[in-house]
């Protein structure tokens, strides 16, 4: 794939992605596997994305006193319905703060 295939946004790539396969060669021997799993954050502006606060999944999780797979899935954006416990904590475990409001419906 070229470059210009990655610049666009990291929603777009992410889902085209999704079913790529990897091919390689190495020592002589073609290796290949297809892309079933992928995950996109907006940079340093996601607040969603760990990778903000400069930390791994496995960091956040260590910090949430959970496991990166929980951390995963609720970094999934509309997979899962966390709990405002979990959002709580991972709010804390990347630097962030939860707000909820509720505004009137004109």
């Amino acid at each position: 794939m070229t470059r210009t295939f990655y610049a666009r946004p990291a929603p777009v790539v992410a889902r085209e992605l999704l079913g790529a396969r990897l091919v390689r060669r190495d020592r002589g021997r073609r290796l290949s596997g297809i892309i079933v799993e992928t995950e996109a954050y907006e940079g340093a502006q996601d607040l969603g994305s760990h990778a903000r606060a400069g930390l791994t999944q496995e960091a956040v999780a260590s910090r949430m006193g959970t496991t990166k797979s929980a951390v995963s899935r609720l970094e999934s954006a509309g997979k899962h319905a966390p709990s405002l416990t979990s959002l709580k904590k991972y709010a804390k475990a990347v630097g962030c703060e939860i707000e909820i409001r509720l505004i009137p419906r004109r």
